[in-house]
């Protein structure tokens, strides 16, 4: 069972990680690359937000700081970087669905998919939406701690439902996702930036967009290649 989930996460996380290089390449970077043209026009410190909604680090152009050029180099490192993302995120899929004994099949790939869509882009992004090069940011370890809640908070929803059938379960459910909501993101300072509010807002709705091709793809694929692997481990042992 273990190496049917191994083999299934890693052909999914290929599949769903090339896909999203695409998406981000034609409509996530040219955005980031005009919001670039903006930085050092205002005193803000700034960050940039991954497409999928999480905290990165302070986004930085000290030129003795090391940075792919522009072009192939680039997008070499950023599809590397989606396909090392997409394989840590099937391998949580697997281990969530060895842990709690829970199914994954082409019937559940979407229910998956879109559980992580809301638990690891949706979700975080109502108190951090992503956000482009200069633009203000809170705390780094402030953002990540958040985010991290929001995730944990919103997938252990999804589990509690799939798995508990009593009356009080909804009611719970929702009570998880609202708490870090009710805690409340860490804000950024009071700062200006020059980058354009259409801009921004862009780059928030082609980065769920982006974040929701690549779950549904993610939980599509994988469960298909799980069944297909599991029949062929039946069809070998018979």
């Amino acid at each position: 069972m273990f190496r049917n989930l191994f083999f299934a996460a890693v052909l999914a996380a290929l599949c769903a990680g090339l896909i999203t290089s695409a998406i981000q390449y034609l409509r996530v970077t040219p955005l980031i690359v005009a919001a670039e043209s903006y930085e050092g026009t205002a005193p803000a410190e700034h960050a940039h937000e991954h497409a999928d909604g999480e905290a990165a680090v302070p986004h930085s152009h000290d030129p003795a700081q090391w940075a792919p050029q522009d072009g192939i180099e680039r997008t070499g490192y950023t599809i590397l970087a989606n396909l090392l993302m997409a394989a840590g995120f099937a391998l949580i899929i697997g281990a969530v669905s060895l842990l709690f004994n829970l199914p994954i099949s082409w019937a559940t790939g979407l229910l998956w998919g879109l559980g992580g869509f809301a638990a690891f882009s949706l979700a975080p992004a109502f108190g951090l939406p992503p956000g482009l090069p200069g633009m203000p940011v809170a705390d780094t370890v402030a953002r990540q701690l958040w985010w991290g809640l929001a995730a944990l908070c919103t997938g252990g929803a999804f589990v509690l439902a799939a798995k508990v059938q009593a009356p009080w379960v909804l009611a719970a459910a929702i009570a998880l996702v609202a708490l870090p909501h009710v805690v409340g993101a860490p804000q950024p300072p009071e700062a200006g930036t020059a980058v354009p509010a259409g801009l921004a807002a862009s780059f928030v709705s082609a980065s769920l967009f982006n974040a929701a091709v690549f779950w549904v793809v993610l939980g599509l694929v994988f469960g298909r290649l799980h069944d297909h692997f599991t029949r062929q481990s039946a069809g070998a042992h018979s």
